[in-house]
Formats: structure tokens, C-alpha cells, sequence
């Protein structure tokens, strides 16, 4: 219970040392009350959770107070261990030599050697490089950080920490995509038990093979991943609402019969046994699905073309000498020469600090360009969200209050049935703000700027602090959005389902990307094993500087004969691009497939070797004998399912061609 609300009743589950668990359920289900109990801050009203007493348990840190340690240090110190072996050691070293303190100092020395001691500063450096940092920031002072990065320190110190179990809460809040790939590939090589609570599924997808799902204060598991589990669940879902229809027709039946015969002597004693038959009957309850959620972006109300054009843009800050008044430009992308067009859905790529977020504040208008033109189109209407937006809310006011002071003419009503919309239902529309939870807020931002009905929306980072039902929901309304998109996100499924061109930040320019989110995944693993970010798939190498600005050209004038024959040769050239534009996507997803197909061929033909042992068979392995005959009934029908969706693209293909 918290307070006086029960988070979970009657609760069993069992996990497995090696899991890697996902745990999911709607905001305020109790994830993270659960997360408190596996360290010990809260106790279970009744029952108990056990794991061994020896194990050693790694765990993200909430608060980073202000130090002026350096981040590196500070991250090694997770290793608690370490940290005292090495301060018993200089204890022992400062006291006078003797026989007895010499065999203590070498006892020391070997523990310290188990302990890794001798590289934990190349681990520490791998750990920080792979969240993020420089070899420069390594070396500042804890204090100097911001908030989002003092929580990829805390992260740090717990993946520092050598464990058997390991309890992340929303590790990718604070990461970008190559942040959290590169933690993917860290938490797969993982060899305790990890429980992780995430609303990012591309990510669970990646990481866990068992979910845990708590629903109506009970807690299922789930085998496979994320994807494996919302088919579980749909087909449960199904099959409780085929029982719960027999069960009410079976009611029916017996309370028809009750009704007319009860009153009948000859009829009694059977119409007794039948009510007796109505009280036992358990009442099913329908297994609920997630409360749907879901709103829709309103018809943009204008759509200049071009919305805006960028030539010879150098972005990035003024900087201001506080002594000497002296401006100074800190130029982070430059040379931009970019053009938006109505209806372009842009992917905005890059690693951390390559100057996403600039370039983003300077098409909204945030920042001005240091030097070249950036012209707005007329009617021009930009919606850009972005985690300081939410951040200026007025805490003390409600959701009315911030929607009645853009749209001050509107009746009251009108803004209520909008933000119910949004799951504002009620009071919650009134009250102010301040307990709300992020997500909550998230929400309400974004709902103040759907209402203004943007015909250009810039996003970064929209998924922060969002479950995973509200970002199912602003996927799909970002999908069928009518007007021009450009978004910055670590959230794979929202990009791949939203936008349909990418463009990337490297080396302070702004460059076309020819390729998908696993061409992005290759080229992060080349740029960071030192080949250099010259590595970018095909598009744009000829002319890597300029990204091609989208307005016609018109051709010089010639003679009518020429003209006949450019005109067939234009249409043709046409024709072809037309074709290649409609087969790449289908080509870059067979590729996905033929890829996800082999490692599901390779993965049944493991598990149909483990079948075809003997011993599996003994009672000892029943249960990794259940286990594999489950895992086996999965792959194939994963496979088989991957299969006829790689026929079906195949007939597309052909039918182009």
C-alpha cells in the first residue's frame, strides 16, 4: 500500500537468476514503489519478495549532490568495494612498517587485483565515452553538470558497480539514440539479473527476453520481449472476452430458469440447485486493454511553400564578456544551406552535441543566425516542443488557465471538451499544476500546441517522461499530421513511423542521410571505432557541405527540337527516380527482415538442438524443458509471421519493376 491506496494484492511471481526483466504498467501502477522494495526502502504490507542475501545490488541514484569531484572519480565510485580497499590500503600505508601491516598491505594488493583495480580507469573512461561524455568533461567537477547529466553520472556509477542484480528506472530519459545504443549493447553483455522499467519499446525490444506487467494490482510475466508480449496479451485479451460472452450467456440461461420456475412446487428443488449454480459462479472480469488514449493534430490552417529557406547559415550562440561587454559567436553548425517544403516528415540525426538542438532553435526562430539568411515563409505557423518548453509552465495555474491565455475569445466549455481530450478529465482540468507528473505536463504542452494548429512542427525530444500509451498516441497523431515535421528523438519506433527522410549533424555541417536507423546504428560503431564520421552512407558525398535546397531551376531556353528531346530525357530521368524512390524503402526492409529472419533461423535451431538432448528430457530440467518448448512455439510463428511479410514486400518489388 501507499497511504491508503493498494498498489498490488495477492502478488506471485517468480524470475530467474540471468533475466533480463522488463517491467511495465501504466503511470502510478507502482513500478517504482516495486523498484523500493527490491532495495529495501519500502516493505510489503503482507507476504514477502526474496532474493539470495549475498547478492550484490546496483541501483541508480536519484539525487547527485554538487561536488567538486571530477565526473570521472565520481563514476568509479560506484564501485564501493574498490573505493574501500583502496582507502584501507592508504590507512595501512600511513602506519608504521611492521610484519604483521606488510602481510595486510599484500592481502590488500590481491584484492585489489581481483577487483579490477588496475583497470577500472580505462573502464571508467569506456563507461563515460559510451554515455556521452568527452575526455575533457571527464575531468570537470561534478558540480559544473546539468541535471540531465548528473543523472547519466549516476547511471555511471551503477553500471560501475560489479552486481548479480541490477534495477534501472527509465534509463533512457536522459540519453540520446547513440547513448542508448550504446547502453543496449552494454546491458545485453550484462551477466546478472537486470529489471529495468522503460516505456521506450524499441529498446526493451533490444534488451529483455521476460516481461512483467502489473495490470489491476496483480503482476503477469510474460516470456520474450516487448513485441512477444503485446501479442500475449492480445490474444489473452480475446480469449477472456470469448469466456466472458459464454459465462454471460450461461448466466443468462440459469437466471431465466430461477425466474420462471421458483415459484412452481414441482420446479423448486431444481430451480434451488440452479441459484446455488449463480452464487458460485465467479464473476470473469474482462481483461481490460489500457485505457485508449489518443488525439489527432488539426488541419494546419495555411502551408506556404517553401515554409522556410537557409542559405549560408552559420548557427550556433552570442557569447557576452562579462567584464569587457565584448560579443563573440560560438558557431556550432555552419555553412547550412537548407530548404523546407510543405509536407517533408525530417529525421534530425547526429551524436550528442553535434548541435541538434541548436539548429532546431534556430529554425524556430529561438536563435538567430550568426551570419546568412534563414527566410520564413508567409503564413509560416512553427508548433516546437521541447523539454524547456514544458519547464516554463506556470506551476501555480491548471490546464485552463494555460489553454484560456492563448485562445482568450474561446468559450470556457470549448477549452474543457479540448483538454479532456488530452486526459484532463474533471477537476484535473481546474488544479494547478505543481503535483502533476511529467508526463502529465509533457502532455499539456503538447496540447497547448496542437490547438494553434502549426503547419511546421519542430520536436526534440517529445517522448521524455511519456508512458508508453500517450507515446503510442502522439505517434499516431505525428503520423497523420498534414504538415511539415522535423524531429530530434532517441525514441526508434516514433522516427521510423513518423518521418520518411533523415538528415544528419557530424562535424558542424548539415548533411543528407542516405540510409535507415540501422545504417545510423553501423555508422555510430565505425565513427566511435576511430573511422571518422566520413563514413555517411551514399547521399550527399559528392557535396557533402550543402544540403540540396528543394526549389526548381528553371532550364535555359533553347530550341524547340532540343526542347522535345530534354523534355523525354527529363521524364525518363523522372520516371527512374520515381521508381528507385518507391523501391528503396521496400529494398531497406527486406534487408531488415532477411536480417531479423536469420538471427530467429539461428536462434530455433539453438533451441531445437537443446530439444534434441536426452537429458533435457530428465525431471530435473523440467522447467528449462518448459521453457524451451515455449521459446521453440515462439520462433517458429515469429518466423513464420517475418517470412510471409518478406513474400508480400518481395510481390511489391516485382510488381514495380
Amino acid at each position: 500500500m501507499r497511504g491508503i491506496k493498494p498498489l498490488l494484492e495477492q502478488v506471485d511471481v517468480t524470475l530467474n537468476p540471468g533475466d533480463k526483466i522488463g517491467l511495465i504498467g501504466a503511470n502510478g501502477a507502482g513500478k517504482s514503489s516495486l523498484f523500493a522494495m527490491m532495495r529495501g526502502e519500502l516493505h510489503p504490507d503482507q507476504g514477502e519478495i526474496d532474493f539470495p542475501a549475498k547478492w550484490r545490488v546496483a541501483y541508480v541514484a536519484q539525487e547527485t549532490p554538487p561536488l567538486d569531484r571530477a565526473a570521472l572519480d565520481y563514476a568509479i565510485d560506484g564501485d564501493v568495494t574498490l573505493r574501500k580497499l583502496e582507502a584501507e590500503l592508504a590507512r595501512l600505508e600511513s602506519e608504521p612498517e611492521s610484519s604483521e601491516n606488510g602481510i595486510a598491505i599484500g592481502e590488500i594488493y590481491s584484492a585489489l587485483a581481483d577487483a579490477d583495480a588496475y583497470t577500472v580507469q580505462s573502464r571508467g573512461e569506456q563507461l563515460l565515452l559510451g554515455l556521452g561524455f568527452s575526455i575533457d568533461q571527464m575531468q570537470q567537477p561534478v558540480a559544473s553538470f546539468s541535471g540531465g547529466w548528473r543523472m547519466r553520472l549516476n547511471l555511471a556509477q551503477a553500471l560501475m558497480c560489479p552486481s548479480d542484480l541490477l534495477l534501472l528506472d527509465e534509463p533512457t530519459n536522459h540519453l540520446d539514440l547513440d547513448a542508448i545504443i550504446w547502453l543496449e549493447d552494454w546491458l545485453k553483455r550484462y551477466a546478472g539479473t537486470l529489471l529495468i522499467i522503460s516505456h521506450d519499446r524499441d529498446f526493451l525490444d533490444e534488451v529483455v527476453n521476460v516481461v512483467v506487467h502489473i495490470d489491476e494490482r496483480k503482476l503477469k510475466r510474460y516470456s520474450g520481449n516487448y513485441s512477444s508480449f503485446e501479442r500475449q496479451r492480445a490474444a489473452q485479451m480475446i480469449l477472456a472476452a470469448g469466456a466472458l460472452e459464454k459465462q454471460q450467456r450461461k448466466r443468462a440461461h440459469l437466471e431465466s430458469f430461477v425466474n420462471r420456475f421458483k415459484a412452481q412446487a414441482s420446479k423448486a428443488r431444481q430451480a434451488q440447485s440452479r441459484m446455488k449454480a449463480l452464487a458460485k459462479m465467479e464473476e470473469l472480469a474482462p481483461l481490460r486493454a489500457a485505457a485508449e488514449f489518443s488525439f489527432e493534430f488539426r488541419e494546419p490552417l495555411s502551408a506556404p511553400n517553401p515554409l522556410l529557406v537557409m542559405e549560408d547559415v552559420d548557427a550556433g550562440y552570442k557569447i557576452e564578456d562579462e567584464k569587457t561587454g565584448e560579443i563573440t559567436h560560438k558557431t556550432i553548425v555552419n555553412n547550412i544551406k537548407f530548404s523546407l517544403q510543405i509536407g517533408q516528415r525530417i529525421g534530425l540525426l547526429g551524436v550528442n552535441g553535434a548541435g541538434k538542438s541548436t539548429l532546431i532553435k534556430t529554425i524556430a526562430g529561438e536563435l538567430s543566425p550568426l551570419t546568412g539568411d534563414a527566410t520564413m515563409g508567409k503564413g509560416l505557423n512553427i508548433g516546437y516542443f521541447a523539454q524547456h518548453q514544458v519547464e516554463m509552465l506556470r506551476h501555480d495555474e491548471s490546464p485552463l488557465w494555460h489553454l484560456a491565455k492563448i485562445a482568450p475569445t474561446v468559450r470556457e466549455q470549448e477549452l474543457r471538451n479540448f483538454l479532456g481530450g488530452f486526459n484532463f478529465p474533471g477537476t484535473m482540468v481546474t488544479s494547478s499544476i505543481a503535483p502533476f507528473s511529467g508526463g502529465e505536463k509533457a502532455r499539456l504542452a503538447l496540447a497547448l500546441i496542437v490547438w494553434q494548429r502549426p503547419n511546421l512542427l519542430l520536436l526534440d525530444e517529445p517522448t521524455n517522461h511519456l508512458d508508453l500509451e500517450t507515446r503510442e498516441a502522439l505517434t499516431e497523431a505525428l503520423a497523420q499530421f498534414e504538415g511539415t515535421l522535423v524531429v530530434v528523438s532517441h525514441d526508434r519506433h516514433l522516427l521510423r513511423a513518423t518521418t520518411d527522410q533523415f538528415i544528419i549533424v557530424a562535424d558542424g555541417k548539415l548533411q543528407p542521410f542516405d540510409g535507415d536507423l540501422d545504417d545510423y546504428k553501423d555508422w555510430l560503431l565505425q565513427t566511435k571505432m576511430g573511422k571518422g564520421t566520413d563514413v555517411l552512407p551514399a547521399a550527399g558525398k559528392a557535396n557533402k557541405t550543402d544540403f540540396p535546397v528543394a526549389s526548381p531551376v528553371a532550364p535555359p531556353p533553347t530550341a524547340a527540337p532540343a526542347v522535345n528531346t530534354k523534355e523525354q530525357k527529363r521524364k525518363e530521368a523522372e520516371d527512374r527516380q520515381r521508381l528507385a524512390t518507391l523501391r528503396k524503402p521496400l529494398e531497406q526492409k527486406i534487408k531488415r527482415l532477411d536480417d531479423q529472419i536469420a538471427k530467429r533461423s539461428a536462434q530455433k535451431a539453438d533451441v531445437d538442438a537443446a530439444l534434441g538432448e536426452s537429458s533435457i528430457y530428465d525431471a530435473a530440467n523440467k522447467a528449462k524443458l518448459k521453457q524451451l518448448l515455449a521459446d521453440q512455439s515462439f520462433f517458429t510463428k515469429d518466423l513464420g509471421q517475418l517470412e510471409a511479410e518478406w513474400l508480400e514486400l518481395q510481390e511489391q518489388l516485382e510488381a514495380l519493376a
